[in-house]
């Protein structure tokens, strides 16, 4: 037998800065580059985020940048934001502890680890807010926080309006994302 090696925030930190990794429960995975459909959501949705900056709301960034929820769990979540109350856990190299609001937009090759592991890793440490962006359906899954589980908050779609609960007074017109 060939016991596994949990590898950690130590080494991971020592991955080439040219190849995206993910740390999740002390594997290593590499991350593929985003396809354009991927990069053009991204883009509409830090530009639909400017609301966060204009509210002084807190803080808004995108990938690629570490949130370390532990030592063993590294990710780069699409879309983060960070409440002004808990902007204490950004440092320059970094996000350190759970994020108020994370966005991941799914692609073929991320869509189950997105919805299953990183969703179970980001309620376990205490994400507020979830959403997943799915491209193909043109819809937002959003998740909420209750009792170290997410629920069902709504799945959103064309034609209508996401609002969040973390974001006081913020709505996204799916109209505008699609």
């Amino acid at each position: 037998m060939v016991a596994k090696v949990e590898l950690t925030y130590e080494d991971y930190a020592k991955t080439p800065d040219d190849v995206r990794y993910e740390l999740i429960g002390g594997e290593l995975i590499l991350i593929p580059s985003p396809k354009e459909i991927h990069q053009r959501l991204l883009i509409k949705l830090v530009w639909l985020f400017r609301f966060v900056e204009e509210r002084g709301l807190g803080r808004v960034y995108f990938a690629p940048f570490d949130v370390v929820l532990s030592d063993t769990d590294v990710v780069q979540p699409d879309l983060i934001f960070v409440s002004n109350e808990r902007a204490h856990i950004i440092t320059e190299d970094n996000i350190r502890g759970a994020p108020d609001l994370l966005v991941e937009i799914l692609s073929p090759s991320t869509a189950e680890r997105d919805g299953t592991i990183k969703r179970d890793l980001y309620a376990r440490h205490g994400v507020r807010e979830y959403w997943l962006v799915d491209p193909h359906a043109k819809s937002v899954t959003a998740l909420m926080l209750d009792e170290n589980r997410f629920a069902l908050s709504g799945v959103y779609g064309e034609g209508q309006t996401l609002t969040s609960p973390t974001l006081e007074g913020f709505s996204l017109d799916l109209d505008e994302l699609f």
